[in-house]
């Protein structure tokens, strides 16, 4: 593409597209992408970018991955799309079967949907509508930790930190939840019994009142990028168990490998009673999601008076993005998925050790394929994307956080030459 065409598309994104998190005024730069591969980015003046964002986190495979591309073109040539109502499909029962055998053997039933933050209304929905059914239509509540983030929607924002999460504008309309603070306790150490004290006072004050619990295990996203004890979700799923409420975990980001495990409850050895996937669940080429639950959530819903579970998205369970789905699970079970996670673990470890030793740096941490360099000041977005841009990789830092999700296949090199971006942007600031 020529420097007229690409300034031309540039200036019509800027009149036409609201991009997310954006102003509509105050227009950022944008960086129009023509073609991707592995794990670079083809702008369209010819530069390439090395990403670092695996796509916000989902491109587990990098693009254009032949066995992807092979599953998307052989369920095209069968059906691109039909709807769930009334009828189904052999790509939504295979997913379906393969994501509850790779799952912890409770959760038993899936329902699909079409995006992360849709997979979390359906599990507080799911929540509610369960203890309605089972004659306490008093336990509407939910609980949620500090710092955490689960999504977008209007549901999905009311268990978002609404003190230091991105939905704060909303508070005076949407429903009123509890929080409590977040485990403090890294994720090598101990749970001391302390850190549950709040959640233990609460859930003993309102449990008649409270649905359920929803927490990011092991590592809070969009909150702060905050890696915690596994220990602390053990404790949590024993007071939920002995307050009768119930557990939801939100593995949206982390499920898939991306902590070193399929999925990061495995580090605790806890089953939740509802869990929600997405992101990586396609490998990054179209929006799915997924929310699991157990047989106790799905007949006692299906029992009670409403009969049925009162959602249905009109894309649920498409044909396409299942087929995805699955070439890309097995995909990422056909390969020694977890030795590389490590290798990319201590790729990501060395490469930022450096960052440690910088005045405006606070923290620097790692976890399976996260790497984190938290700064103690927030960074501007507008002046420190084109840094990274010009250094020929693609990182999109918010708030203090410089961090990086690379896609699996990223080589040693190459996280070196992220890293070596990353830390080198940092020091210039």
């Amino acid at each position: 593409m020529n420097k007229n065409s690409w300034e031309q598309l540039q200036a019509q994104d800027s009149r036409y597209i609201w991009h997310p998190y954006a102003s509509a005024t105050d227009i950022p730069e944008v960086f129009p992408v023509v073609a991707a591969s592995g794990v670079r980015l083809e702008l369209a003046d010819g530069r390439e970018l090395l990403d670092g964002m695996s796509s916000w986190w989902c491109a587990i495979h990098g693009y254009n991955n032949p066995a992807l591309n092979r599953a998307v073109q052989e369920q095209l040539g069968r059906m691109s799309h039909v709807m769930f109502g009334g009828l189904t499909h052999p790509p939504a029962v295979k997913l379906a079967r393969l994501l509850t055998e790779i799952t912890p053997a409770g959760l038993q039933r899936v329902f699909f949907s079409d995006s992360g933050s849709v997979a979390v209304e359906v599990a507080l929905k799911m929540a509610i509508q369960y203890w309605y059914s089972v004659g306490r239509p008093d336990k509407q509540k939910l609980v949620a930790l500090r710092n955490g983030y689960h999504g977008d929607t209007f549901g999905a924002m009311s268990v978002c930190d609404p003190v230091t999460g991105m939905h704060h504008l909303f508070g005076d309309v949407l429903p009123a939840q509890y929080f409590v603070p977040a485990p403090e306790s890294g994720f090598n150490d101990d749970c001391p019994e302390q850190e549950l004290a709040a959640m233990t006072e609460l859930l003993n004050a309102h449990h008649q009142e409270i649905a359920a619990v929803i927490v990011e295990p092991v590592v809070q996203g969009a909150g702060g990028m905050r890696f915690y004890s596994p220990g602390y979700l053990v404790q949590l799923r024993a007071l939920c168990d002995a307050f009768d409420v119930l557990l939801i975990f939100d593995e949206i980001a982390t499920g898939f490998g991306r902590t070193g495990k399929m999925f990061a409850l495995e580090h605790a050895g806890v089953e939740p009673d509802i869990l929600c996937l997405g992101k990586a669940l396609t490998g990054g080429y179209m929006t799915l999601a997924a929310t699991l639950c157990s047989e106790r959530i799905c007949i006692g819903i299906s029992e009670g008076e409403a009969g049925v579970f009162m959602h249905g998205p009109t894309f649920m369970g498409n044909p396409l993005a299942c087929a995805t789905a699955i070439a890309s699970i097995e995909l990422l079970l056909s390969q020694p998925w977890q030795r590389n996670i490590q290798r990319l673990q201590q790729a990501l470890e060395l490469g930022l050790a450096p960052a440690r030793d910088l005045d405006q740096v606070a923290d620097v941490r790692c976890l399976g394929g996260i790497g984190v360099i938290e700064l103690r000041e927030p960074v501007d977005l507008k002046q420190i994307q084109p840094l990274f841009v010009e250094r020929g990789v693609w990182i999109r830092p918010f708030g203090k956080l410089v961090y990086t999700m690379p896609p699996f296949i990223m080589s040693d090199t190459d996280v070196a030459t992220l890293t070596h971006a990353m830390v080198d942007v940092v020091a210039s600031l």
